[in-house]
Formats: structure tokens, C-alpha cells, sequence
């Protein structure tokens, strides 16, 4: 037991001394945007103050947040100072929710606002941003996240369960995994959004509805249909989202305005669909998946036996 305890204790310390480390680091780089840009554009004026806070969020926040953070580290006050730190954890998900308003406002100055754009480039040729954007330094805090994550889950790992400092780990520990979850929640969204819009543009005209509220993309990719009556298999592409499969088919080549684009020859709602196999269970042979629907039946194949397993495997989790 005493082995097992000083190996922790080792363990431990190693754990501390690079997380003070890194704080110190990620200090650095949070006030290089504080007093460059931050502290001076407020001074001169050049943005409204409405856009400085959509540019910049909770930065200041979360500056002051790791300063006292790492004042108390430096004293050796981990379990208090973690403790302490929690409460401002929200600061994060807040600051990820704005993170791409942040970016499209940043890019419209840029364009539009040519004080602000002179100003930029010359704070950017500064030594002290080793030729670093302010682009590059703004997702910052969510990579912090990332790491303070495992940080804290190192040293609840190697805490003496039964110690008050392990309680307030703990703590610390849950805080920062709901607040990631919250995170990684705001950037699946926007990810998702961004597909349906994607496959929204693909496809000719507005007849079909892609972007709807609750809708989630899974995945797409050209399959066989195969015909009810003898006739020859034709190629499609199907896009899956979690309540409906679409099946579109190329536009002429020629046509002015959509050759590039995919023109919709089905929706089907999935959930009154059922998915079999109907073969497809040896390596060589390709598949095919019967979908069946309350009025049609849909044979759908491929030469790819790895393909139509994984098509088997998203649309009945979809089903499901």
C-alpha cells in the first residue's frame, strides 16, 4: 500500500508540474490577444464595442479565470484551486457557442473595415506571434479544454480515494466532462447543419426539404436499384439522415443551370421501413439490402461487401 501510494504521489506531482506548465503557456498566448489586440482596439476605438465582444466573447473571463488558477497551483493549492476553477468552467461553453459568430464577424471586419485590417496585419508581424494569425489563436481555450479534461482525470487517477482532495477531483472531473459535452454537442450540431445544407444545394430545386429542425445526416453513397420487373439495375445516390433516405440521380450533363447538381427521385420516411439482408455474407459477392416500406419494397445492391454491411448497419441504427 505504501508503494502504491508514492508511486501515486509521483505520478501526481509529475501530473501538477505540467499542468502549471502548460497553464503558464496557454496564459502566454491568451495575453498576447488581450494586449495586442483586445486592450488597444478598445483604446482606439477602431471596433464598435458590440463587435469587440462578438469577436472576442468571455476572453478576458477566461484569462482572469487561469491567471488565479495558476497563482494557486503555484502555492501547491490543487485540490482548492481546482475547486475554485469550476465554477468559471461554463465561461468555456460559452465562449464555443460564439466561437463561430466570432469568426464570420472577424472575416466581415477584415473585408470591410480597412483601419482594422492595416491594424491586424501589422500586430500580427509582431515577434511575439511567431507568425500566427489571430485566426489561429481564438479556438485556444476549447483546445485548453481538451487537455484540462485529461489533466484532471491524471490526477483524480492517481489521488488517494479517501482524502477530501480526492472528493473535490471528483468534482472537478464531472464539471469538465459535462462542459465538453456541451462543446463537442454545439460543434456536432453545427457539423450536422452544415451537411444538410451541403446536400440541400445538391440537389435541383427546393422541392425537397432537406434542412428540417431535429434531422441528422449520417451518410451517403451510390448504390444498385434493382427493378421489380426484369428491367436493368439503375445507379443512384442516396443520402440517410436519421427519418428519411433520399434517392436522387444525376442531372444532364448538359443542363445549363444544374449539371452538377442531383435531381430527387424519392423520399422514403423510415419510420415504417424494415432492413434485411437478403445475401451478402461472403467477402467475394457484393449484397443486397431489402428495405421494405407499408407500399413498396426496395432492392438496393452493391459489388462492395464491406459497403452494404456498412450501409445494413447505419440505415437499421437509423430504423431503429
Amino acid at each position: 500500500v505504501e508503494d502504491q501510494r508514492a508511486r501515486w504521489e509521483r505520478k501526481r506531482s509529475r501530473t501538477a508540474k505540467e499542468l502549471l506548465e502548460t497553464e503558464h503557456k496557454y496564459l502566454e498566448q491568451l495575453d498576447l490577444v488581450l494586449t495586442y489586440f483586445v486592450t488597444i482596439l478598445k483604446a482606439k476605438g477602431t471596433l464598435k464595442p458590440a463587435v469587440l465582444e462578438i469577436i472576442f466573447g468571455p476572453l478576458e473571463s477566461l484569462y482572469s479565470a487561469s491567471h488565479v488558477l495558476s497563482l494557486q497551483l503555484e502555492k501547491g493549492n490543487l485540490g482548492p484551486g481546482l475547486e475554485n476553477f469550476c465554477q468559471s468552467l461554463d465561461l468555456y461553453g460559452h465562449y464555443a457557442e460564439n466561437l463561430e459568430q466570432a469568426n464570420k464577424t472577424l472575416k466581415e471586419q477584415v473585408r470591410k473595415n480597412k483601419s482594422f485590417r492595416r491594424f491586424k496585419k501589422l500586430q500580427e508581424t509582431r515577434p511575439q506571434f511567431q507568425g500566427r494569425e489571430l485566426e489561429d489563436l481564438l479556438p485556444l481555450p476549447l483546445q485548453r479544454l481538451h487537455q484540462y479534461k485529461h489533466f484532471f482525470t491524471d490526477l483524480l487517477e492517481n489521488t488517494t480515494p479517501d482524502t477530501a482532495e480526492y472528493q473535490k477531483l471528483a468534482k472537478t472531473v464531472k464539471s469538465v466532462c459535462e462542459v465538453s459535452h456541451w462543446v463537442e454537442d454545439i460543434f456536432d450540431k453545427r457539423e450536422n447543419s452544415l451537411q444538410l445544407l451541403r446536400v440541400q444545394k445538391l440537389l435541383k430545386g427546393q422541392k425537397t426539404q432537406v434542412l428540417t429542425p431535429g434531422r441528422w445526416y449520417i451518410r451517403e453513397g451510390w448504390l444498385l436499384v434493382v427493378p421489380s420487373k426484369g428491367e436493368e439495375l439503375k445507379r443512384r445516390m442516396f443520402f440517410l439522415f436519421s427519418d428519411i433516405l433520399i434517392a436522387a440521380k444525376p442531372c444532364h450533363p448538359l443542363h445549363l443551370l444544374n449539371s452538377n447538381k442531383l435531381s430527387c427521385q424519392a423520399v422514403y420516411p423510415l419510420h415504417q421501413c424494415s432492413v434485411d439482408k437478403v445475401f451478402g455474407h461472403t467477402w467475394s459477392q457484393g449484397g443486397l439490402l431489402s428495405l421494405s416500406f407499408p407500399h413498396k419494397t426496395l432492392l438496393l445492391m452493391s459489388s462492395n461487401q464491406k459497403e452494404i454491411n456498412d450501409w445494413y448497419r447505419s440505415l437499421t441504427a437509423a430504423v431503429r
